[in-house]
């Protein structure tokens, strides 16, 4: 048995729609799926009969037994679970928060608290709300395709979850999580594994395989649905890391441009320009604000072309200098894209971190290009000022994990 249980790093602060997620989920599990679990039903109750037609496994089943067997609650997640042949708006977000067991809510209920509070953190309350609705939607819509005349519904948060876990898989690559192992009776222990690595295993032997070799079907698990779930949530974080950007780049360029004469702005279609030159000339004069203004005034596709690497890597700095975070942001992961192994890589991954660390408050997405820095056979500069970062990091943690 492998259990995660816990994440490093992770957010100081409260995750108030996580908390509240867990909260909702939580309380129909009391409130409705408990009590209904226990109810007998009523045999005149015309829904019994519809839910017997719905499921085959019943249809040659005596009275008796059926009635032994199929509780109010069956018949309520019946009526209020999504059934892919009788799509309903109001039964796609009701099947979110209902639950078949205490099993299935603690299983969803746990990768909820580990992972998403990372997520919130990243994303913003509000934002983190509309992108787990979301995910849950894209979840029950790849598990429907699959499935289109059947009227057995399907409930659970889990399609959500695992759109949660897909952004985490993409934003949080370095991250570390205690996993309980029990080989019993040669090994029971707790260990640290890559984030990737166990949610890898989650997608492709939990789900993948299941949903090959049993025809998207088993169990009564739905692992087409946890797997549109982890991709909607893999595709939303490649979005939102990239079309943000792009869109506030113009943003960018209007700020500075009355600080540049727009006359001398390379045309879209150059190559090399003296662009260039003039960015390279105006940091050796010291006059930073001009080489940024010269360069947000470059298409994105000419950045690298117009822009010497140590000069933007200069541009990049004087914008943390001056407070301007998110801009600094874009230089440098900018600049970690063109130069995926070239000069000074070790200075933009650290530049990176401390933006993220110091100014806009991600210390999950700053630990993660920390790391990276270290990864590149760092100056012995950078190397420190990285890890003291990262102890500090470490240090802040509200859940604090276990080293071996």
């Amino acid at each position: 048995m492998f259990l995660p249980i816990s994440d490093m790093p992770n957010p100081r602060g409260t995750p108030v729609v996580n908390y509240l997620l867990l909260g909702v989920n939580i309380a129909v599990y009391l409130l409705v799926a408990l009590p209904l679990s226990r109810a007998a039903v009523n045999p005149n109750d015309p829904a019994l009969l519809e839910y017997v037609r719905a499921v085959p496994q019943y249809w040659n089943m005596p009275l008796s037994e059926l009635l032994r067997r199929i509780s109010a609650y069956d018949l309520f997640v019946f009526s209020h679970g999504f059934k892919p042949a009788a799509p309903s708006l109001t039964d796609l977000f009701a099947s979110m928060f209902l639950h078949a067991g205490f099993l299935h809510l603690a299983g969803n209920m746990l990768f909820l608290w580990i992972y998403g509070d990372n997520v919130e953190h990243r994303l913003g309350s509000f934002a983190y709300l509309l992108v787990y609705l979301a995910t849950g939607i894209a979840a029950t819509a790849f598990f429907t395709v699959f499935r289109l005349q059947s009227m057995v519904p399907m409930i659970g948060a889990s399609g959500a979850i695992s759109g949660v876990l897909g952004l985490y898989f993409l934003w949080f690559p370095r991250n570390k999580v205690q996993v309980f192992v029990v080989l019993f009776p040669f090994f029971v222990d707790t260990i640290l594994l890559p984030a990737r690595l166990v949610l890898g295993f989650y997608l492709v032997v939990d789900n993948v395989l299941p949903f090959l070799f049993a025809s998207g079907q088993g169990g009564g698990v739905a692992y087409g649905a946890h797997i549109g779930g982890f991709v909607a949530g893999l595709a939303i974080a490649f979005g939102t890391d990239r079309l943000p950007e792009v869109m506030k780049l113009a943003g960018w360029r209007s700020f500075w441009s009355g600080k540049v004469d727009a006359a001398k702005a390379p045309p879209d279609n150059s190559v090399v320009s003296p662009r260039t030159v003039e960015i390279h000339e105006r940091i050796q004069r010291g006059d930073l604000q001009g080489a940024v203004a010269a360069y947000f005034s470059l298409p994105v596709s000419h950045m690298k072309e117009n822009a010497l690497p140590g000069d933007r890597l200069q541009i990049g700095y004087f914008l943390v200098k001056e407070g301007h975070y998110p801009e600094a942001l874009s230089v440098f992961r900018h600049y970690i894209s063109d130069y995926p192994a070239g000069p000074s890589l070790d200075r933009a991954y650290l530049g990176a971190g401390v933006v993220l660390y110091q100014g806009l408050g991600q210390l999950t997405s700053a630990y993660q290009y920390f790391l990276s820095a270290l990864d590149v056979d760092p100056d012995p500069e950078i190397e420190k000022q990285a890890r003291q970062y990262l102890a500090a990091i470490e240090a802040r943690q509200k859940r604090r994990l276990k080293r071996r």
